[in-house]
């Protein structure tokens, strides 16, 4: 027999615990289905542990160059990759289960464990049991994208995914994949005490990115000894004795690398596909998304889906501002839409890159007027004090309305400096707002008055 329900949430990641237990606060019966790990990917091996490793590895780096901030560091710095993961799982340990306790504990919340499958729009089945709901969440996340590359089931490879089992030191790690994934572990590995090699089929790294941003992550990333190979053709890889072999050049020498561990970070998929979607009468993308319309609404009345599932932000804020909107759709009497966000993120290399709003070319292509703002970190004070003065700022103004289009920041504490930015887009307040404001000195953040305050026409 069926267990009711007022609502089903599939998959505890970033905006499915919060959806549930705010649903039932207001009241309703709720099951929440989890088959593996509680907090999805953020959590258990994303956003938590890559950046519990990345902590890791500048404590590595600031060690080996104490020597430039008058500190003597005795003896060779050592890396304990197995003290290292011990770390990152530790803390992950904690997160899971602090998420796994607060949805147990939660009033009017069912936890549910087990493979969940759609057997019609208000019908899922768990392991063979069944529940029924009005109004299902889905929200299963995505998982490393694994491309058809020539020779690839002959080799032992890793996704980002593989890596949070790795406790001991590649000798050269070659990463497939020059985007956000791929440098965050290049750099953090190369900090270990790897050898490594970015292998990019694109012209250049990150390109997505306005050509200037993606050419100074480069030359950061190559100070560093991290190898770089753009423009990557012909991809192919096979074994040579304990390594692997990545062909990148059919005509360019030279035309193969060897290294030891082979990581594939090309992107990710929705774990959509064995969800029963079909059954349910839920439309999906080519690439296996679900569409959604304005309000996280599928094309089935009563079943939405949120976070990475739905393709329209692959991030832990996207997927909670993705819960944010349907909670104060369904709770609260709001009309808050998908379209009212502006692209936000972060590549955390160090430094790191921090992004919001309009690249140059979408600001060009645009057909606005656009100012521009422009500062090197080395005449940032903050960096200087801290020896860190690679990167620039960079903000993009609406020539007519005064309107912030967006932002590049690419140094020391960008990632936290970005905010100040986010908010005044947010608000929809002239940049001004931000201009005209007194920031604490010595910051990051104090100079961006300073470069609106010498805006130019961009070229």
């Amino acid at each position: 027999m069926a267990e009711a329900y007022d609502a089903i949430v599939i998959g505890t990641g970033q905006a499915g615990p919060p959806l549930a237990v705010r649903l039932a606060a207001a009241g309703r019966r709720v099951a929440i289905v989890e088959r593996k790990r509680f907090g999805g990917t953020c959590v258990n091996n994303g956003c938590i542990p890559t950046k519990t490793l990345v902590a890791s590895a500048r404590a590595a780096w600031v060690a080996r160059n104490a020597a430039a901030y008058g500190v003597v560091v005795v003896g060779d710095v050592r890396v304990d990759m197995r003290e290292v993961k011990a770390r990152k799982d530790a803390i992950v340990a904690e997160s899971t289960g602090n998420i796994e306790r607060w949805l147990r504990g939660a009033p009017n919340v069912t936890v549910v464990q087990g493979h969940a499958r759609f057997d019609a729009p208000t019908t899922v089945s768990v392991d063979g049991r069944m529940l029924t709901a009005p109004q299902i969440f889905v929200n299963v996340g995505g998982r490393p994208a694994v491309p058809p590359i020539a020779g690839l089931a002959e080799v032992d490879y890793l996704t980002s995914t593989g890596m949070m089992e790795v406790s001991t030191l590649p000798e050269h790690l070659v990463v497939v994949g020059g985007s956000y994934i791929g440098l965050e572990f290049a750099q953090m590995y190369r900090r270990f005490g790897s050898r490594v090699t970015v292998v990019e089929m694109a012209p250049r790294l990150i390109a997505r990115e306005d050509e200037e941003v993606s050419t100074a992550v480069q030359r950061i990333l190559e100070r560093e000894g991290i190898e770089v190979r753009t423009g990557a053709k012909c991809l192919a890889v096979a074994r040579r004795g304990n390594g692997v072999a990545v062909n990148v050049e059919c005509e360019r020498e030279p035309r193969e690398i060897v290294g030891s561990h082979l990581l594939l970070a090309v992107g990710r998929v929705p774990n959509t596909g064995d969800l029963g979607l079909d059954r349910a009468g839920v439309a999906t993308d080519a690439k296996g998304y679900i569409p959604v319309d304005d309000r996280l609404a599928t094309n089935v009345p009563g079943i939405y889906a949120l976070g990475d599932a739905n393709g329209r932000g692959a991030f832990t804020h996207t997927s909670y501002n993705d819960y944010e909107i349907v909670a104060a759709n369904l709770l609260d009497g709001d009309d808050r839409k998908l379209s009212d966000r502006f692209p936000v993120y972060a590549l955390f290399t160090d430094p790191p890159l921090a992004r919001a709003g309009m690249s140059v070319q979408e600001a060009r292509a645009s057909g606005r007027p656009v100012l521009v703002g422009r500062r090197d970190m080395k005449r940032v004070g903050r960096a200087r004090e801290r020896g860190e003065t690679q990167g620039f700022m960079q903000v993009l103004v609406d020539g007519q309305t005064q309107r912030i289009l967006g932002a590049a920041l690419l140094g020391i504490e960008a990632d936290e400096a970005i905010h100040c930015i986010i908010d005044v887009m947010s608000a929809g307040a002239p940049h001004t707002a931000i201009r005209r404001a007194v920031h604490i000195h010595p910051t990051v953040a104090e100079l961006i008055p300073t470069l609106l305050g010498e805006l130019q026409p961009l070229a």
